[in-house]
Parts: structure tokens; C-alpha cells; sequence
């Protein structure tokens, strides 16, 4: 089995749904969701409502590996579901898949792209990770010293570096280096 299958993967699924027909699609996405439990490998899922004045849906779901994924794209419940999906959607939807680094870049909402460029995501995460070792290091160090372990202080740089890189860096520098980070021309998979 090739190493790509014990990488997590996160697929971001954008629908169109028929306006009056919201609630009968959030319910069919808790449904799916409820259901998809029961699938080998399924992390969990998240629902984007639509920006007011729209109709689009962005669903977030993860997977631990390619292979169950691809169980759950040819399993039976997903075909039942997009079987009943029709009703309440005005087009098909496009998926996106994104696994390794990409999921710290999720694209601006409404750009429509596979994955980063990859060599420009490597850059921003190296620049990234090189400022937060440099000062988060530093700064433990000096508040700590040596009063703790340095694998206790090395535990405690890596989630403050971590935390930071999740929630406040990379979801601001996405959205500032997007022009940059992301293809000029989208790419979209349809179902």
C-alpha cells in the first residue's frame, strides 16, 4: 500500500440548493452524515451554511486514509443519497479533495480549485514554521527556562506553534496570498 493511504483526507463539497428547499436539504446532509458513521475511516463533517443572497452549501468531510474514502464514494449509502440529493439541488456538485498540506489551505470562499499551488504552499509553510520556532521557542524558553524538562517545553512551543498556525496564521495568510497561492484558472470536479 503506497504512503498516500495513511494520510488523512478532507473533501470540501460545494452544492447549489433550490431555493424553499433548504430545510429539506440540511436535513439530508444530517442523514447522510448520521449514516456515514457507519463507513471504516470516517473522521466527521461540517456544514457551511450559504452567505446571505445564496444558495451554496460547502459541506467539509474527512476521511483517515484514500482507500476508505474511495469505499465511501462506491459504497451503497452514497449512491442512495445522491439518488435523493436531486430534489433539492439546482446542478451537480463539485468536489474537491484535499489531503497532506493542503487542508491548511482552504481556498477563500467561492474559488473553486483542486488544491494550492504546491510549491507555493511549501514556501508559506516553511516561512511559517521557520518564525514560529524562532520566536515561540525563544519565548518559552525565556518564560520557563529551565523550571521544566525540555521535552515538556518542546511539547508546549510545538501546540502553542501549532494552535496559532491553525487558528490565526495560515486562515488570514490564505485569504491575503490567495491571488498568489491559488491557480489563476479554477479547476472543478463534478459528481
Amino acid at each position: 500500500m503506497s504512503s498516500i493511504n495513511n494520510d488523512s483526507v478532507t473533501v470540501v463539497v460545494t452544492r447549489r440548493v433550490k431555493s424553499g428547499y433548504e430545510l429539506q436539504y440540511e436535513n439530508w446532509l444530517k442523514r447522510l452524515f448520521e449514516e456515514a458513521k457507519s463507513m471504516k475511516g470516517y473522521i466527521g463533517a461540517t456544514v457551511q451554511k450559504p452567505a446571505p443572497g445564496t444558495t451554496e452549501y460547502t459541506s467539509v468531510f474527512r476521511f483517515d486514509n484514500v482507500e476508505n474514502l474511495r469505499k465511501f464514494e462506491e459504497s451503497e449509502i452514497r449512491a442512495r443519497y445522491l439518488r435523493e440529493v436531486v430534489d433539492y439541488v439546482e446542478a451537480d456538485a463539485i468536489w474537491r479533495k484535499l489531503s497532506g498540506l493542503e487542508f491548511w489551505f482552504l481556498p477563500p470562499r467561492g474559488t473553486i480549485v483542486p488544491q494550492p499551488s504546491r510549491f507555493r504552499m511549501a514556501l508559506v509553510m516553511i516561512l511559517v514554521v521557520y518564525g514560529l520556532v524562532i520566536s515561540i521557542g525563544q519565548l518559552v524558553s525565556t518564560l520557563v527556562g529551565d523550571i521544566i524538562p525540555s521535552y515538556v517545553r518542546l511539547f508546549v512551543t510545538i501546540s502553542i506553534e501549532i494552535f496559532l498556525m491553525t487558528f490565526v496564521l495560515m486562515p488570514r495568510l490564505t485569504k491575503f496570498l490567495a491571488k498568489w497561492i491559488y491557480p489563476s484558472s479554477p479547476i472543478s470536479n463534478k459528481v
